[in-house]
Parts: C-alpha cells; sequence; structure tokens
C-alpha cells in the first residue's frame, strides 16, 4: 500500500465504523491507536498511516530518536518553505485511504477522519475537500491553515460535522489557532463543536472522553427512512 500503517481491528467481520486517525509531527502509526479501545466502545476500525518525512526527535527534544511527519516543519530546514508541501502529503493519504477503503472491512457510511496536531491538516484537508465521503473531522491540537481554505472547492458542506480540542496551555500551536480554526470552519458552513482543556500539546482524560461522546455521536448507526432521508 502506499504509506505504511497500524490497525486497530474490532470484533466481527464488519463492515465497522472507521476512523483514519494521522499522527502528530515526529511521532509514527502507533501513536494514535492506544486510543482505539476507549472510543466508541471498541466497536471502531482504526487505520493509523505514518507519514513518509522522516524527522530527527533530537533536532526538537536532544533526543536521537527517529520519528515521522507528513511535511517538513522544522526551522532551518529549507524544505519547510515548499508551500506545496502540505497539499502533496494530504494527496498521498487521499490515495491511502481509497486503497484501505477497499482492502479492509471499512463502512464508507460511517467514517470519520482524525489527527492530532500535525495531523489534524491532513484530516482537515481530507474530510472539507470530500465532505460527502466523511462523517466528521476531529482535529486534536492542530490548526486549519489559510491556504487551504482559499484552495477549497466550494461545495456543500453542512452535513460535516467537526470537533475541535485544544490545551490552553499549550505552547507548541497556541490556543489562539485552535479557535481561529473554529471561526474558519463555521465560515466553511460545517457543524463545529469546540473545547478548551487546562492541558499542553496533548490528549488528557476529559479529552478523550468528549472525544468518545462526539463519535459516537457521528458514527451511530443511521437507517433510511422509505422517503429516502437518512435518520439516526
Amino acid at each position: 500500500m502506499t504509506l505504511k500503517h497500524a490497525l486497530y481491528v474490532p470484533s466481527g467481520s464488519g463492515p465497522h465504523p472507521t476512523v483514519f486517525a494521522f499522527h502528530g509531527f515526529g511521532s509514527n502509526a502507533f501513536d494514535l491507536l492506544g486510543l482505539a479501545p476507549d472510543l466508541l466502545g471498541g466497536r471502531a476500525l482504526m487505520i493509523a498511516p505514518q507519514g513518509r518525512d522522516d524527522v530527527r526527535l533530537d533536532a526538537i527534544a536532544g533526543a536521537p530518536v527517529a520519528g515521522y511527519g507528513w511535511f517538513p516543519l522544522l526551522p532551518g530546514d529549507p524544505r519547510a518553505r515548499d508551500r506545496q508541501a502540505p497539499a502533496r502529503a494530504i494527496e498521498l493519504a487521499r490515495d491511502f485511504v481509497d486503497e484501505a477503503s477497499r482492502r479492509y472491512p471499512v463502512d464508507h457510511t460511517r467514517t470519520v477522519a482524525l489527527g492530532f496536531s500535525q495531523g489534524g491538516v491532513i484530516a482537515y484537508g481530507l474530510a472539507l475537500t470530500e465532505p460527502e465521503r466523511y462523517r466528521g473531522v476531529a482535529a486534536l491540537s492542530s490548526w486549519l491553515r489559510d491556504e487551504m481554505v482559499d484552495a477549497l472547492p466550494k461545495v456543500n458542506r453542512s452535513t460535516l460535522a467537526a470537533l475541535i480540542q485544544h490545551g490552553r496551555r499549550d505552547e507548541t500551536i497556541t490556543v489562539s489557532r485552535g479557535r481561529d480554526s473554529a471561526d474558519k470552519l463555521r465560515a466553511l458552513g460545517v457543524a463545529t463543536t469546540y473545547r478548551e482543556y487546562d492541558m499542553g500539546h496533548e490528549v488528557s482524560a476529559q479529552s478523550v472522553l468528549d472525544l468518545d461522546a462526539w463519535l459516537t455521536a457521528q458514527l451511530a448507526q443511521r437507517t433510511a427512512t422509505p422517503g429516502g432521508r437518512r435518520t439516526t
């Protein structure tokens, strides 16, 4: 497949409600997988791809450990000036979602894109470009880029839901960027839930509980009425 990835597969043959989970800068495919048993009662398929951009964490925290990213970010890295790199990363992720949706028991009517930090940029790019494909997008400690908003196709996003979670003590991506992202989403017509927490650039116990409640609402089984309208 296009990208290395990790899986959490619930019991049963499927198709399963599915979360495509995109890790943050300097992490890997296993980073968000630990959340899977706590989300939707462990009944959701989680597919977590790994970015291709190698990141030396010693450049960030003095630790000689390699991680991965979706596009270059580090100050001093000349590649970080490539304004098209995020768009290429989103296209790569879209190709992966296509492949994974064919290979694994994905319920195509119950899918969410989720990302932490830089991974949230990828999740935003996927869901906002093709809102008909996703029930929702969850951005944890992330930001919605102006360049992305400017390049979005003019499509109806009223059926898409969004959850933004951000820490008031986040020094990596300031809380103001989370608030700004929520404003941008609402201007795009996306039903947006915004939550702040007394935390830094991280996931907390309360934020996981709120994420679970939101996912449960978005991925609940829907049945078709005689008139063809889908209801929860």
